[in-house]
């Protein structure tokens, strides 16, 4: 009769056990679904707004902050693409802790280093992390370690292009005599379109 109650406690033991993880994955996978998907729609909106590939952003936002809308580092970078205060102020956030505002500063900035450095992924992500002026001092990608591991760190989350594709997206509207117009300004072609 012993060795059936023994056998019986293990039994339990086991299921509270299985109980356990079943539930603690099940934890894990919803906070990791919240963690990368929770953004996927104003990263999308915005990628497509400023011409930018989302995968790069999530990327960058991956190695910057995690996802986490309140990180703040040691050198004052705020939110989720780790905007310096005066970066912040250069491309119009308000607030850098607010999710949609942090990332369309991003972008704006991360378009501008496209640009500046010609769609190469590895300069470009060396001008986010370090800045430019690292760039210009060092003739390339700086010997810093933390900048060296933050583009492994982009790639290894999965933006592992040698140059960045940006697309200027051309809008089209008539304007008052009838007239076509060609603009890449979104906001000129949302305020003259009509709607259908």
């Amino acid at each position: 009769m012993a060795s059936g109650f023994i056998l019986t406690k293990k039994i339990k033991v086991i299921i509270a056990i299985f109980l356990f993880i079943l539930f603690y994955s099940g934890i894990e996978a919803k906070a990791q679904i919240k963690r990368d998907g929770g953004y996927d729609e104003i990263i999308q909106t915005i990628a497509d707004k400023h011409g930018v590939e989302a995968p790069l952003i999530h990327s960058i936002i991956k190695a910057e902050s995690n996802y986490n809308t309140n990180a703040l580092s040691t050198k004052g970078a705020i939110g989720l693409m780790q905007l310096m205060p005066e970066t912040a102020r250069k491309y119009g956030v308000t607030n850098p802790y607010n999710p949609e505002d942090n990332i369309e500063g991003g972008v704006k900035y991360l378009k501008d280093l496209i640009k500046v450095y010609s769609g190469r992924t590895e300069l470009v992500l060396a001008a986010y992390n370090a800045g430019q002026e690292a760039i210009e001092k060092y003739g390339g990608i700086p010997p810093y370690p933390e900048t060296r591991n933050y583009i492994e760190k982009v790639k290894n989350y999965g933006y592992r292009k040698s140059f960045i594709r940006h697309r200027t997206k051309i809008y089209t509207y008539y304007d008052k005599s009838g007239r076509v117009v060609f603009t890449n300004n979104r906001d000129l072609y949302l305020m003259n379109k009509k709607d259908d």
